[in-house]
């Protein structure tokens, strides 16, 4: 069920009675918590009971202080809900720092927002939300709630430590069902396994606690936090789903439940569409060539919205709604997708993916579950060239998928069943930004000329804010994206290629008063002027996590100069050389005649390497930012 209590991505809540007989002082915190922590779950105990397959109710109690204000949203109370799951009491109170209570609260305090769409047509996944207002720290705020839900193919993950900064003090997970309700489960990072039981009235219980969790440190680069966090899985291994019964035991099981039960019969296409189709790839005889017409079709005819419908929100729309509506969530696009290419018998997979650009998150090989994706894409398996696509977008070319679902193991829906594949990866070779830029000085310091820019793989998408806006628009948002200060853009053009290997090209004619400054004789300008590096991750002391770089990059720049008759350089030339097994940089200048020539490469290397290296890291970033402020310093030339 996609639930999601969540405060600051682990809901925390806590029985308002029970907490009466607590004693919420802040200073009672045991201080070997207190590093790194904005706030501190006190007490938590989390138990799902199932009553029968389609009855599981959560009772969730849970004490959080907040220390400061990094932690409010840790205090932020969301509580998921539809018809199908239902809220049955929720309460609360909110204690002062000295563990005195300073409000109460209900349901009636929540505001309750549609979270699957903004149209009114769709009665989708809703959220009860609720935020203490309170600003002076720290504050303790403790509540509970139950909630029942009409299915038992999904259980909420138990994760104590879910976010940077929360440390925890004592929690609990207790899941209760009957003896012939059988259970996988999966547990990671815990100081101590299961234990299994029975209780008095004979039910089967499995219980996991912790305490004394110091808070995870923040520390750039770290791999995905729920790699390192402390968590328990639970995955059934007979459910039903909203009046659907159903079992597995693996990914392969599960997929074909799904195909079987959600997806059959949804693809019916109307007469006059198929017949379209038909005439619109009529004349291509490449299947790839064919597809890419077709999903450019569903593109121009289609638009993304975000609905939860249908069947607990994993059930597309029909494809003949969407053919006739001419829109659909991800879900409801690639089922047409797959419907449309159908027509024009290309066979294509259904894959459910866990989404996101900052880590690429796969499914679990050895646990199948339906908790872990929330999106799906397209995977179009033509013979040695498998090719995937991402149908919400009205925009990329058929065969990329970005930053969204790359390099991850994704859930493929196969007339066998499920197959887990893997997305394709974005190499630092791939993903490219180059520029050319060729300018002259003038003897008053003015900067002008031409700068053309692309960009490849990952980096295609750079100017897509670009694309659609008006020129006048276009320039503003052209001159924040350079560092040139007085940037006068005269031409500007930017154009995509959509093929398999798909560029966007930037090309800009510019001008840019007192560029070089003059000064006693001598001109002052920075050598790199458009693609300067910022960024130097700060300092970490006894760090905990491997380094993770998610996505590797190059960067090449090429800039020359014709600078001001009769003078030379004053200062010792640029000529700076890195190489690291997680990146390399080069930058060197060279001045011949009255041309000076700037060229760079900058290279991030994806992948994880050893903690060790991460002051490695740092002093990398640090030299690169160096290089990229030099500063040339222009003399007149002696007589």
């Amino acid at each position: 069920m996609m639930r999601g209590f969540i405060i600051a991505g682990c809901l925390t809540i806590l029985s308002a009675a029970a907490n009466a007989q607590q004693n919420y002082d802040a200073s009672l915190i045991p201080k070997d918590l207190l590093p790194y922590a904005s706030s501190v779950v006190r007490n938590e105990e989390v138990t799902i009971e199932v009553k029968d397959l389609d009855n599981s109710v959560y009772h969730i109690k849970k004490a959080i202080t907040v220390l400061n204000k990094n932690g409010d949203d840790d205090a932020r109370i969301v509580i998921y809900h539809d018809k199908n799951d239902v809220i049955k009491s929720v309460k609360g109170v909110v204690y002062n720092g000295f563990g005195k209570q300073i409000d109460k609260f209900g349901e009636s305090k929540f505001e309750d927002v549609n979270i699957g769409s903004s149209s009114s047509l769709f009665e989708g996944m809703r959220a009860e939300h609720y935020l203490p207002a309170v600003n002076e720290y720290p504050y303790t705020v403790a509540y509970e709630y139950e909630e029942k839900s009409k299915q038992t193919l999904n259980f909420d993950p138990w994760i104590p430590n879910a976010d940077i900064g929360i440390a925890v003090q004592k929690s609990s997970f207790n899941f209760i069902c009957s003896p012939d309700f059988n259970i996988k489960y999966k547990e990671s990072n815990l100081p101590a396994g299961v234990v299994v039981g029975r209780n008095a009235q004979g039910q089967k219980t499995y219980s996991w606690q912790i305490s004394n969790l110091k808070a995870i440190k923040y520390e750039p680069f770290s791999p995905y936090i729920k790699n390192y966090a402390s968590s328990v899985q639970i995955a059934p291994e007979k459910f039903e789903y909203y009046g659907i019964k159903g079992a597995y035991a693996n990914w392969r099981e599960l997929g074909k439940w799904i195909s079987d039960k959600l997806m059959a019969n949804r693809q019916e296409l109307p007469y006059q569409t198929v017949e379209h189709v038909k005439e619109i790839t009529k004349n291509i005889a490449d299947p790839k060539l064919k597809a890419k017409k077709i999903y450019e079709y569903m593109q121009g005819k289609t638009h993304y919205i975000s609905v939860q419908v249908g069947i607990g929100g994993y059930q597309p729309f029909l494809a003949s709604d969407v053919d006739q509506q001419n829109y659909g969530d991800c879900k409801a696009l690639v089922n047409y997708t797959q419907a449309l290419l159908k027509a024009v018998n290309i066979d294509s997979y259904y894959c459910i993916v866990k989404s996101g650009r900052t880590h690429n998150v796969s499914l679990l090989s050895d646990f199948a579950s339906m908790s872990q994706a929330d999106h799906i894409i397209l995977c179009v398996p033509f013979k040695n060239d498998t090719t995937w696509a991402d149908c919400t977008s009205q925009t990329i070319p058929f065969g990329y998928l970005g930053d969204f679902t790359d390099n991850r193991t994704v859930l493929a829906l196969t007339p066998e069943g499920g197959k887990l594949l893997h997305t394709p990866k974005y190499s630092a070779t791939i993903n490219l930004e180059s520029r050319k830029a060729e300018f002259t000085i003038s003897n008053i310091g003015e900067l002008s000329g031409t700068m053309t820019s692309t960009f490849k793989g990952i980096e295609y998408e750079d100017r897509d804010d670009l694309i659609k806006e008006t020129r006048t628009e276009q320039y503003k948002m052209v001159q924040k994206k350079y560092p040139i200060n007085n940037m006068d853009i005269d031409d500007f053009d930017i154009k995509q290629d959509k093929s398999f290997d798909p560029v966007t090209t930037e090309s800009i004619k510019l001008h840019a008063r007192d560029y070089a400054t003059f000064d006693n004789g001598k001109f002052y300008f920075l050598l790199n002027p458009a693609n300067r590096e910022t960024y130097v991750p700060k300092q970490v002391r006894n760090r905990l996590t491997d380094v993770n770089i998610t996505r590797g990059y190059t960067e090449e720049d090429e800039v020359s100069y014709i600078i001001p008759q009769g003078y030379r350089l004053e200062k010792k030339v640029l000529n700076e050389k890195l190489e690291k097994p997680f990146g390399n940089f080069t930058a060197t200048m060279e001045l011949k005649g009255g041309k000076l020539i700037y060229k760079r490469k900058f290279q991030l290397i994806g992948g994880t390497y050893n903690k060790d290296v991460y002051p490695d890291v740092v002093d990398f970033f640090q030299a690169v930012v160096d290089a990229d402020e030099y500063n040339v310093v222009l003399v007149k030339t002696s007589n």
